[in-house]
């Protein structure tokens, strides 16, 4: 990220700066809106909700007045009032990448939106920054091959796990050490709970000042599941075993915990995605000052003798295995400097390699019957898990992202993995055609 605040104030003083979009304003949208506001050399012209009202909120709260937001779902309306220096506010997500901005920021979290939304934006010329982990996993490869072809960039985020992770990854494998693993530290882990759903979580979320839903999603292990796998599909590491091992540990243990086993750890082979759960006190509160909460970890290894007296005297560990990591992380604050990083440097901060490398797949969260409607994730029908893509292909295991608002056709057992046929697929969804040709091509 170095120097692009140069660039953005080089941006301002020319009288150019970015624009922006943004799909969906809830707390980590508006965060993005207000941010950007802080900046040089970027604008937000538009935002998208499904409550316009959050939208015009993500305006008002940065010092717009009502008279500068122009609220319209018609494109043509939309561009007329940025070009008259006017905002716009819109219930209709279709109509952000149709507008004259330079980026679409998807922050909605729903793999239809985020497959919808960026699919028009690439195909209309914008780069994509997909703050939709749950949307990337699901057709992040096809996302980014239409991105190259179309010469534009397709990108997850900084700030959020995946883009910071994948900082990490680059710092150690880029000096030559052999990356061990990678992996995420998440508060919601120290109450690891596969049957939380938004009624048994809601007080906590409420005191959190959370949705419930959302909130659910991580207490459940789902949204680690999707993250890792971003990772995952950005660097070639893989799981361990299935789900991960996410161990329970402090963070002077992270390094000889991910060894091999026939080092005293706990892997089967170098090279994973993991995560931690993270410990807690003797009072049963998450333990801030020996732990790594909300932090992100590279476990890392090297076999000449200098460096791993340097490593050891800059306290990463006693070896052979060291420990770099980031205490925390900020979503909503740096996912602006991906916009930055898209447009100045013509990069992406994270993105698919290729193919999937790892897939989420859908386990039931209780039993279900025939009829029944999945509701995704962080609610009360289903959970993500990680798996290799074979097994998942062998299986006909059915892709996370598209367990939301579509019936059973059969009944299923808690904890077993749902199938393609188990399910009536939403024909007209296009995450589930794109999914598709994903498969066909990457295969």
């Amino acid at each position: 990220m170095l120097n692009l605040n140069h660039h953005l104030a080089k941006l301002e003083e020319e009288g150019a700066p970015i624009r922006v979009g943004v799909v969906g304003t809830g707390r980590m949208g508006t965060g993005i809106v207000c941010q950007i506001a802080r900046m040089k050399g970027m604008n937000t012209l538009i935002a998208a909700d499904v409550s316009v009202e959050r939208a015009i909120r993500a305006f008002e709260i940065n010092g717009y007045k009502k008279d500068d937001i122009v609220v319209t779902e018609d494109v043509a309306e939309a561009n007329d009032a940025l070009e008259r220096g006017k905002v716009v506010a819109t219930g209709d997500a279709n109509v952000v990448p149709r507008t004259e901005v330079d980026v679409v920021v998807d922050a909605t979290g729903v793999p239809e939106v985020g497959a919808g939304v960026g699919l028009a934006s690439l195909t209309n010329g914008k780069h994509t920054i997909m703050l939709n982990v749950e949307a990337d996993v699901l057709v992040g490869p096809i996302l980014n091959r239409i991105a190259r072809r179309s010469n534009v960039i397709y990108s997850g985020v900084y700030g959020d796990e995946p883009g910071l992770i994948k900082e990490l990854y680059d710092f150690a494998d880029g000096l030559g050490f052999e990356v061990v693993a990678l992996g995420k530290v998440p508060v919601s882990l120290a109450h690891f709970n596969r049957e939380a759903n938004p009624e048994n979580i809601a007080e906590e979320a409420q005191s959190l000042g959370q949705n419930p839903k959302m909130f659910c999603s991580f207490r459940d292990a789902s949204k680690t599941m999707i993250e890792m796998a971003a990772v995952s599909n950005a660097t070639g590491l893989v799981p361990d075993v299935p789900g991960m091992h996410g161990p329970s540990i402090l963070l002077k243990d992270f390094a000889p915990t991910f060894n091999l086993k026939s080092q005293g750890g706990i892997l089967n082979r170098k090279g994973v995605v993991d995560f931690v759960c993270p410990p807690l006190n003797e009072r049963g509160e998450i333990d801030y000052a020996n732990g790594l909460p909300n932090g992100l970890f590279c476990v890392a290894t090297t076999d000449h003798p200098q460096i791993r007296e340097d490593l050891i005297y800059h306290k990463m560990g006693n070896g052979p295995n060291y420990t770099f990591y980031r205490p925390y992380h900020m979503v909503g604050v740096e996912v602006p400097l991906t916009i930055a990083h898209a447009v100045i440097r013509k990069e992406p901060v994270v993105a698919p390699l290729g193919g999937i490398v790892s897939e989420v797949t859908t386990k039931a969260k209780k039993d279900l019957a025939p009829g029944e409607m999945l509701d995704g994730g962080g609610g009360f029908t289903v959970y993500a898990f990680m798996e290799l893509p074979e097994v998942a292909r062998r299986g006909n295991m059915l892709p996370f992202g598209l367990a939301e608002n579509i019936r059973m056709k059969a009944a299923v057992k808690k904890d077993t993995p749902i199938t393609y046929e188990m399910v009536e697929l939403d024909e007209s969804s296009t995450a589930l055609q794109l999914r598709r040709l994903q498969d066909k091509l990457f295969s």
